[in-house]
């Protein structure tokens, strides 16, 4: 049985990764600001890369994602309040990330259902008022704290338990690929290519695409959990419109149906502002040069990549006419 290089290369560079992070943190090299950068950064990994699901391999436009991470957030938060003297952290914590997820995909598929039925702008209207209408919610209830927010969480997700919020980075990265990969994975793409198309070779369309939404809302959910478990305290503020569009920002930039280009992305832009801290007087107009340059690159890219393939085409015809 022969491995695939790809595996074989993917896997060395999430070790060297994690060795090098664990390194850092492990020798003080790190200040106290980029370690508490290191859970966000996982956390924004795994939602970049979920709506890059839904937005880039299924082609739907989507502005609630951060919903679906509020929800997965407070589900879970509570039940680590409950359980934090009862069972041991990891498990706690285990189970609170699994719960999350569960919560927030069944809310996927309530949502998702009639919801999907729209496309375009028109769903991603619908979408937006969704998060706006769960923020509404987590506002009113007093068991998530109302406006004040869901305080006295425990802490178990921040940097020293990096282990656990990296496997989990992983296992959605993993998740997101093999499905891709498959025959699912396969007629979420056709649908998305061509919709009419993929109905009429009798690919059930509905289905895919909320098997597509909810997966990506479950990741969505996880990741809530270990946003909520690093600082410590939920505010519905922190899942409005913005948090969803700055994880659209993040997969656009990575490039539409791109899980590497998603991940870079997601990198870049939770740390480039903390980075950028320090020049407060130009932090904001060094920020915008490299969205724009990160825009002007995938272009270029996404051009190039067409043009090979076009030639490579014209070649292949060539050929049959030679022939």
């Amino acid at each position: 049985m022969k491995i695939d290089k790809k595996i074989i290369v993917n896997a060395l560079i999430a070790l060297v990764v994690y060795a090098a992070v664990m390194g850092l943190v492990k020798g003080g090299v790190l200040s106290r600001q980029m370690m508490s950068l290191i859970t966000p950064v996982c956390v924004y990994v795994m939602m970049s890369v979920s709506l890059s699901l839904v937005v880039g391999f299924l082609g739907e436009l989507s502005l609630g994602h951060a919903a679906f991470m509020s929800i997965g957030a407070y589900t879970g938060c509570l039940f680590l309040i409950a359980t934090k003297d009862i069972l041991p952290v990891l498990v706690s914590l285990l189970l609170a990330v699994f719960i999350g997820g569960v919560a927030a995909a069944l809310l996927g598929v309530v949502i998702g259902i009639p919801v999907l039925r729209l496309k375009g702008d028109y769903l991603a209207i619908v979408t937006l008022g969704f998060g706006e209408i769960i923020k509404s919610v987590f506002n009113s209830l007093k068991i998530t704290g109302g406006a004040k927010g869901l305080s006295k969480i425990p802490l178990v997700a921040t940097y020293k338990n990096f282990t656990f919020v990296f496997i989990l980075m992983l296992l959605v990265i993993l998740l997101v690929s093999h499905l891709v990969n498959s025959r699912h994975g396969r007629a979420v793409c056709a649908i998305r290519d061509n919709y009419i198309a993929a109905e009429a070779v009798g690919i059930p369309v509905s289905r895919y695409k909320i098997l597509a939404f909810v997966i990506a809302a479950f990741m969505a959910g996880m990741a809530g959990v270990i946003y909520g478990a690093n600082l410590g305290i939920l505010k519905p503020a922190n899942f409005d419109y913005n948090a969803s569009i700055e994880i659209l920002v993040m997969v656009v930039l990575g490039g539409m149906g791109s899980i590497k280009g998603s991940i870079i992305a997601a990198v870049i832009l939770t740390l480039l502002p903390e980075l950028l801290r320090g020049a407060s007087d130009y932090r904001m107009l060094i920020y915008a040069i490299a969205l724009i340059s990160m825009m002007l690159f995938n272009n270029s890219a996404f051009k190039r990549n067409l043009t090979e393939k076009r030639n490579l085409k014209q070649a292949e015809k060539l050929s049959k006419e030679e022939v």
